[in-house]
């Protein structure tokens, strides 16, 4: 019995018994869906993590971020300066492997209003113009603030288009783009006037649909349909929603209304939410971030109240964090896929038991016990196979589904070496559920299973 015989045996017996073979199949199916479907997600969250950090200052981006002083400095906790202009005009000027030094004071959950309407962006931010290429903005509309709106701490601000939609409309809603330039707003009951507006971030997958939403908008236009569809919200994901949302607005400024005046008790707070830096060049980046240290060092007088954070150590936490959820999905799917094989292997046995006289008859006219084996070995095979097929398909439907109701930033993204792993571990599982059975019916003796009833 050759090869192609003993798989066209196997169908038959599998099409014979459609429903039986479905429901062994189900185990490997479920199993498939779960590997591919796990594998999809996990694609997907990492690849909006990374195109979010991207999207946040790219790699070359470092944070200085204020910390606790070390134990051995408790004594000089109360002198720790914290992060202020004389650490950013030092870094400007000592620091040669420093490009871009961007110092930031904001406001924190600052009210942004206009009439009756009014929000709380992401972050409301006095900032140096250098914020632009630190944070990868890019200006659609207007202008940005210049050094001399700095000096003269002009009430001038550049919002994000999410700000625009809050408070003057969404594009998409009304049916035309509002360009707010030189309207006026409140920032915490002080007025501003726009002077400049971002461009509409997006991720790859929301720039995609909105792309086929127009194009099916243009369609029904074309055929007399709705002429319009509802916004997208906050889809698109954190890192793009927080640009979107964001007011920016002179550093002199944000410190002589907002801070100058004191809090309650009348004490003023010069020091600064964040200083940004970005390297001369990535390759020299510790060394980068050792001559930083040792500018700060002099400026804080040896008190170590400050460190650097930078998107080097964000990747390789995404690299940890999407190890770890493999390494988790792989062992649910590997669980599921196990008892897909159980499965098989009792439904095999079973079936040899109601075959036993059929082997009797092969063996008796010259089926030797190796071709029994093969074929039974083969007839699980064939149905762990198909079972994984339709995994496929399943997973296909299930990664769909998924792509519908989660953020767009996470939409799952399913890729042919998942799928390949399902595939060869569902043969494996075949091949491994079929050696007990293919054994028993290649031992059985051809006298005994002739008079089997």
């Amino acid at each position: 019995m050759n090869l192609f015989n003993t798989i066209a045996v196997g169908l038959k017996e599998i099409w014979a018994h459609k429903f039986r073979s479905v429901l062994t199949m189900l185990g490997i199916i479920l199993g498939v869906a779960s590997l591919v479907g796990m594998s999809a997600i996990i694609k997907g969250m990492e690849n909006g993590m990374k195109e979010a950090m991207v999207a946040m200052g790219g790699v070359d981006k470092v944070l200085l971020q204020s910390q606790p002083v070390p134990p051995w400095q408790d004594h000089l906790a109360d002198q720790a300066p914290g992060r202020t202009m004389v650490d950013v005009i030092a870094l400007k000027e000592s620091a040669p492997l420093i490009r871009v030094v961007s110092p930031e004071m904001s406001l924190g959950e600052a009210v942004v209003s206009r009439g009756e309407k009014s929000t709380v962006p992401s972050e409301v931010v006095g900032c140096w113009p250098a914020v632009l290429e630190m944070n990868l903005h890019v200006l659609e509309h207007g202008r940005f603030f210049t050094d001399l709106d700095e000096k003269s701490a002009s009430s001038v601000c550049v919002i994000g288009t999410g700000i625009r939609d809050e408070l003057f409309g969404n594009p998409e809603d009304i049916g035309h783009e509002i360009i707010p330039l030189g309207e006026q707003i409140m920032i915490e009951g002080q007025p501003f006037t726009i002077i400049g507006m971002f461009q509409h971030y997006m991720g790859e997958e929301e720039a995609k649909q909105r792309l086929v939403a127009k194009q099916l908008k243009e369609q029904q236009e074309k055929e007399g349909g709705p002429k319009r569809q509802r916004g997208w919200g906050r889809r698109g994901g954190w890192a793009f929603w927080r640009k979107n949302n964001t007011v920016y607005l002179p550093l002199n400024t944000a410190y002589l209304k907002f801070r100058a005046a004191g809090d309650k008790d009348g004490i003023v707070d010069q020091r600064l939410t964040d200083i940004d830096l970005k390297v001369a060049d990535f390759s020299r980046l510790e060394e980068a971030i050792q001559q930083a240290k040792n500018v700060l060092m002099i400026t804080h007088r040896g008190i170590e109240d400050f460190t650097f954070q930078t998107q080097e150590n964000q990747i390789e936490s995404i690299d940890k964090q999407i190890k770890n959820a493999r390494l988790s999905g792989g062992l649910i799917a590997a669980i599921s896929l196990l008892v897909g094989g159980i499965g098989i292997m009792n439904i095999m046995l079973a079936s040899i038991n109601e075959r036993v006289r059929e082997i009797g008859i092969c063996k008796a006219i010259g089926a030797t016990g190796p071709d029994i084996f093969i074929q039974i070995l083969v007839e699980s095979i064939v149905i762990s196979v198909l079972g994984a097929l339709a995994g496929l398909v399943a997973s296909e439907l299930l990664v769909s589904l998924l792509a519908n109701i989660s953020p767009t930033q996470n939409t799952p993204v399913i890729t042919r070496t998942a799928e390949l792993i399902a595939l060869a571990f569902s043969i494996g599982v075949g091949v491994v559920a079929g050696l007990i059975p293919a054994i028993k019916a290649a031992r059985l003796s051809p006298i005994q299973a002739l008079r089997y009833e």
